[in-house]
């Protein structure tokens, strides 16, 4: 509790000026600029949104704590299984950038950036960066393309839209990222619109940029290496998603086949057993692979009846996995899928010579 005391007006007069001086030092301009600049600081950060984990980590290394970052995909989520959610929607509505991968690749996130009224950049960085991509018939991430509203989606980007003969349409192949030399292709895009946007912080994209080209390079030389010590007649990939003719077009090998039917946790029809087993006796593999988000005994299944073996370690088809994770960053996720192929098919990996990561 505090007590006040009756002073003679000689005493409050000086007491007066003493609170007055008082009051000025402790309101200092300098005091009251940094409270403001940190203030301005915080909210004059950009909004940016990034639909996937390969763009968010890319985004996260090269801008971060430059802007405020929103990921629509869980590091480590199947983009089969996503879902939009209202808080999805204002993240894009309220965003000062939206950046997603494009080649309809997570369909209704284009259908989210496509039928926006945010007049913010919406950058489709996968087809900025990789002009020219693989083809492939019916590519398994447009199994949405036939629900209400991707139509228009697919139209915005020139995908074909007819999905009666889907399969016999070649589409581009969105799994640009699994070659390190298209990863540096997308981090020029990312920087550059990181750039645009927040231009007092392009000195900090452009370094930044500068580390990730030079590691993924000496990644994609790594790579290369690593994958010479596999007998040649084993360079064949066996998957359960047709996701890797980016990384066999890049580095020597083929594409023997593609597990259809096995993402995330379905059950492989015993009717398609027989088919799938005759598909990998004659692709003549010593192994085929898993995926981190596919059903591990429908693949055992398939290679105990095949008389192959599974790879050890699944493979990261859509991404890294989050911080904290053993598959942390994107540079991380080329050098473990590197290992776990070259391994697997006979070959002798040696992660320790591969270019430091984060």
């Amino acid at each position: 509790m505090q007590h006040f005391l009756y002073r003679p007006a000689q005493a409050w007069k000086w007491t007066a000026i003493a609170l007055i001086v008082t009051l000025a030092t402790s309101c200092t301009p300098t005091s009251s600029t940094s409270g403001e600049a940190a203030s301005s600081t915080q909210e004059d950060r950009p909004d940016v949104v990034a639909s996937s984990s390969v763009v968010c980590d890319l985004v996260q290394q090269l801008a971060q704590d430059t802007i405020q970052l929103t990921c629509l995909i869980d590091p480590g989520q199947d983009p089969h299984t996503y879902e939009p959610t209202p808080s999805d929607r204002r993240a894009i509505d309220d965003a000062d950038l939206i950046l997603y991968e494009g080649y309809n690749y997570a369909p209704d996130i284009i259908r989210l950036v496509t039928s926006t009224t945010n007049s913010a950049p919406k950058v489709a960085v996968y087809e900025e960066a990789v002009p020219k991509p693989l083809m492939g018939q019916g590519h398994d991430h447009e199994h949405e393309a036939d629900e209400p509203g991707h139509a228009e989606a697919e139209d915005e980007h020139g995908h074909e839209t007819d999905t009666a003969n889907a399969g016999d349409v070649e589409t581009p192949d969105p799994h640009v990222w699994h070659d390190a030399e298209n990863g540096v292709a997308i981090v020029k895009v990312l920087e550059e619109n990181l750039a645009a946007i927040a231009p007092t912080h392009a000195a900090q994209y452009e370094a930044n940029a500068a580390k990730l080209t030079e590691q993924l390079s000496g990644i994609h030389t790594w790579i290369k290496a690593q994958v010479s010590t596999v007998p040649p007649a084993n360079r064949k990939l066996v998957t359960p998603h047709d996701a890797f003719h980016y990384f066999a077009a890049a580095y020597g090998f083929s594409v023997g086949g593609t597990l259809s039917g096995l993402s995330t946790s379905e059950e492989v029809a015993a009717g398609n057993l027989t088919d799938l087993v005759d598909e990998v006796k004659s692709a003549g593999v010593p192994a085929i692979f898993a995926e981190a988000t596919t059903n591990p005994k429908s693949i055992e299944a398939i290679a105990r009846n095949a008389g192959v073996t599974v790879a050890p370690q699944p493979l990261y088809v859509e991404g890294p996995t989050g911080p904290n994770t053993a598959v942390d960053h994107y540079q991380t996720m080329l050098v473990t899928n590197t290992c776990t192929i070259v391994n697997a098919l006979g070959g002798t990996c040696k992660p320790e010579d591969a270019p430091a990561v984060p």
